[in-house]
């Protein structure tokens, strides 16, 4: 008799435990592929989503922050000598209506008088001082 009991306990615990193995083996399956393949895919898309969503608000940050500004209408040409004081040499142009124009002429001046500095400046909207540009 005792023999027979022990091959019915025998018998449950083969039966349980192949249980638990396919039931853990199922869960395993379940939660290791199925889920996240199905998950996977829509995972993906709010990933780019994201992305796309953060490049968009760097641009429009961007382009805010970069809005085109004021240009100057009018360039002159400040003389310095050697001491910082503002001089003044007869018969040279001041005055410009571009940049590269009075950048070019100021090269120009650099070369013929080397013991002077010179400053590219103009007077933008909304400021009290004239901007300097350029300094040579």
């Amino acid at each position: 008799m005792k023999s027979d009991r022990g091959q019915r306990s025998f018998g449950a615990f083969i039966l349980i435990g192949s249980s638990v193995a396919g039931f853990s083996s199922f869960v395993y399956r379940l939660f290791g592929d199925t889920i996240p393949s199905v998950f996977w895919v829509h995972l993906k898309e709010i990933g780019a989503a994201l992305i796309m969503l953060a490049v968009f608000a760097f641009a429009v940050a961007w382009l805010l922050k970069a809005k085109p500004h004021k240009k100057p209408t009018r360039y002159l040409i400040k003389v310095f000598d050697v001491f910082g004081k503002e001089f003044d040499i007869e018969g040279m142009r001041s005055e410009f209506k571009t940049h590269d124009v009075a950048w070019s002429f100021m090269k120009q001046y650099k070369k013929s008088y080397p013991l002077y500095n010179f400053a590219l400046v103009s007077d933008l909207p909304n400021s009290d001082k004239m901007t300097i540009f350029r300094y040579l």
